[in-house]
């Protein structure tokens, strides 16, 4: 769960082509299904649940043309902003499994009114997901402490694998580690916007923290 991959809608996929690519990555990973999650990003990406379904229905077209061996779904990730607070207001939310629902805040900016928000959410009946904890710089400095705040509200911790590769800077790999060492992880994803991304995890498989994730579970198998 959460990637990048239909095509020309936000800083993901730019062509079918790259999407073709990317999934095919996924299966040679020993991927069966991946759950795609286009950004909705009001000042940005102004994508609709119709935009997103569309989409993937184009995807899934090719994806039996070419007969590649996985299934795609497809939700959203929700930018933590205003737009986002009225489509919770209006009951208007793409969601995963039993009503999961993928969001994300400014990597530099702490939002305001984060409890409330969850609250109102759980109030109907989601299950909030916080995406890539590790790479917010707000919380570098508390280590996991805001991540155990979280979860005792109710949210979902999501960690991107890459981040324990290096790719997003040692920092962000150092709170990854934290986040393992600490049990706190609900669930991974690949935040797959390009074909560098899987190569990258696959180059570090055998990497120390990887293997540690292969003894350790978690929730993205429930999603099957």
């Amino acid at each position: 769960m959460h990637s990048h991959l239909i095509p020309g809608i936000d800083d993901g996929s730019p062509s079918m082509q790259a999407t073709i690519e990317m999934l095919k990555g996924f299966v040679d990973l020993g991927y069966e299904k991946v759950i795609t999650t286009p950004h909705i990003m009001f000042d940005f990406y102004k994508n609709t649940p119709k935009i997103i379904r569309d989409g993937l229905a184009d995807v899934q077209n090719e994806i039996r043309n070419q007969q590649i061996p996985i299934t795609l779904e497809a939700a959203a990730e929700y930018y933590f902003d205003e737009h986002f607070l009225s489509l919770i207001d209006k009951d208007e939310l793409l969601t995963f499994g039993n009503r999961h629902l993928l969001f994300e805040f400014s990597f530099r900016t702490k939002p305001n009114g984060v409890d409330e928000v969850v609250f109102e959410l759980k109030s109907k009946g989601y299950q909030p997901i916080l995406a890539h904890y590790e790479r917010y710089l707000f919380f570098l400095s508390d280590g996991v402490k805001p991540a155990e705040k979280l979860k005792s509200k109710g949210v979902e911790i999501q960690m991107n694998l890459n981040s324990l590769t290096g790719y997003y800077g040692q920092k962000v790999k150092r709170q990854a580690e934290l986040l393992v060492d600490a049990n706190l992880i609900d669930y991974l994803g690949t935040d797959c916007h390009r074909l560098v991304h899987l190569e990258m995890i696959k180059a570090n498989l055998d990497s120390k923290y990887f293997r540690k994730l292969n003894e350790m579970t978690f929730k993205n198998a429930d999603l099957y």
